[in-house]
């Protein structure tokens, strides 16, 4: 008997595991329609508003015909691709280790220009580099296989796991603090723990992390956090106007608390990558971090035909890797 509720358990984490996979990935595309648009400018290529992919699969999204790189629509940016190299370090080494993570970071190739942390991490060429600087959410947009391998009653190794997956590019407080506080929830949400629990841990890693990076800068990413989730929480319903203008997600205060909020407000998958297009600002990585929370708690709210579009464009090893890292996941 014993053993079958221990199968059963397994099942039911690795169907968690790859619904997280699975909407990081469709959030990341979803998103990438409208990255960097203002709200107004959302509303202008998408007057009817972002209602899922717009146009063939494939083919180059419209506003980036003639650019430096013309993303495809349903392809996946650089926080899918970084999520995959982070879980391919986990899974040689067994464990959450910068230089194992660095090595797989300087492989990867997507958004890799001038401006962005990880072109100074790919010019210096040192996996082993440890960052002392950079609070964007570079880290958190691929934690998520930390909160994999972690249990949440395991919070201080998380928490020591989520830093070592930052440090290579990122290495300022919130930087940190929002890559725990990521680990954290995806770690709560694949024991399919209740909203408020999810939000519990999410501030408490967040919190914990705080030591491991000291700064005197107010507010902090858990306050952050607590701030956009009670008043997200407490209204009758979520308007993409309203948080656009008061939680447009353009600095790292924003990000991903608004991301954390989205997913354990609208309990899905789809509505959380769908609120992100439509706000405009850093779209896929708030579309991709929500995502890849609710679809560890939910994985039912995933939407299948839009995965499915995304499976086909990047032909990935998304399906393949997300199994063997929920075997992984360290014992409670």
């Amino acid at each position: 008997m014993r053993n079958l509720e221990y199968l059963a358990i397994a099942m039911e984490l690795r169907e968690r595991v790859v619904g997280c996979f699975k909407a990081l990935s469709t959030g990341d595309a979803i998103g990438k329609q409208t990255e960097t648009l203002s709200r107004a400018d959302v509303h202008r290529w998408y007057p009817g508003g972002v209602t899922g992919f717009h146009g063939q699969p494939g083919e180059v999204i419209p506003r980036y015909a003639g650019k430096r790189y013309e993303w495809r629509i349903g392809e996946t940016t650089d926080d899918t691709e970084q999520t995959l190299a982070v879980t391919r370090a986990l899974l040689r080494e067994g464990r959450v280790s910068h230089r194992a993570i660095g090595r797989e970071l300087l492989r990867c190739k997507k958004s890799l220009h001038a401006g962005v942390s990880l072109w100074t991490f790919a010019q210096i060429g040192d996996p082993s580099r440890i960052a002392s600087d950079g609070d964007g959410c570079g880290a958190a947009m691929r934690t998520a296989p930390v909160g994999v391998m972690y249990p949440s009653s395991k919070l201080d190794e998380l928490v020591r796991g989520a830093y070592e997956c930052a440090i290579p590019t990122h290495g300022g407080q919130m930087a940190v603090c929002a890559a725990a506080a990521v680990a954290g929830a995806v770690s709560a949400a694949l024991e399919g723990r209740s909203v408020d629990e999810v939000l519990t841990i999410t501030l408490r890693a967040s919190k914990k992390a705080e030591s491991l990076r000291p700064s005197g800068a107010a507010p902090t990413i858990t306050q952050s956090i607590a701030k956009i989730y009670a008043d997200l929480a407490g209204r009758r319903r979520l308007v993409v106007d309203e948080l656009a203008r008061q939680y447009f997600p353009n600095k790292p205060l924003n990000i991903v608390p608004l991301a954390i909020s989205l997913a354990l407000v609208t309990q899905s998958a789809q509505e959380t990558a769908l609120f992100a297009a439509n706000i405009g600002g850093d779209a896929d990585s708030v579309a991709s971090i929500g995502g890849a929370i609710a679809g560890a708690l939910y994985p039912e709210t995933v939407n299948k035909e839009w995965f499915e579009l995304v499976n086909v464009v990047n032909e990935d090893e998304l399906l393949d890797l997300a199994p063997s890292l929920a075997a992984l996941r360290r014992r409670e």
